[in-house]
């Protein structure tokens, strides 16, 4: 499969199985994003695996809205940004949730992004302060966003290229 049927096929996924998503797939999916682009190579980017059930569940109530599907995963990767580094941290974060989510579909492991920059917790917090709480992140590393991951339930059809919005691409000018 080419890069572009793999882009094709990448749904978010938010309802899995339960079943155990591999410790070799785990690894390839944060090879993916080790290996991404970042300005000037600097690499802003920390990873924390989570895989315990607890604090799984204490993750799906990190914004008011939209990480329920936490609970169901088997586990999730928090993207921080230390933005003491760059001032494009957030692109080059970016960067990698978005190869670990196409790898982690390629492996046929549901993944789907839950972001966490600008978005707020229940209690008159961010979803970076929640977050920050329980897992212990130091305060020069930003929230960029939460990548969950299973083994999916269901996967919707992959994207016709035929249905693409190509009105959207200019030519030379606007």
């Amino acid at each position: 499969m080419d890069l572009l049927e793999i882009m094709q096929k990448r749904r978010s996924v938010r309802n899995y199985t339960g079943e155990k998503v591999t410790e070799e797939n785990l690894l390839k999916i944060l090879q993916a994003g080790l290996l991404s682009a970042s300005g000037r190579a600097i690499r802003p980017w920390e990873f924390i695996v989570v895989r315990s059930r607890e604090t799984l569940k204490a993750m799906a109530e990190c914004r008011v809205a939209g990480s329920r599907m936490l609970d169901g995963a088997d586990c999730a990767i928090v993207v921080l940004g230390d933005e003491s580094k760059t001032d494009v941290w957030v692109e080059d974060c970016s960067i990698a949730m978005a190869n670990m989510h196409l790898m982690a579909d390629s492996l046929g492991v549901g993944s789907c992004w839950i972001q966490g920059r600008l978005r707020e917790a229940p209690g008159n917090r961010t979803t970076e302060e929640y977050l920050r709480e329980r897992l212990k992140f130091p305060e020069n590393y930003r929230l960029e966003a939460i990548l969950s991951l299973g083994m999916p339930e269901n996967h919707a059809a992959a994207h016709e290229l035929k249905d693409l919005a190509t009105d959207k691409v200019h030519q030379e000018v606007f």
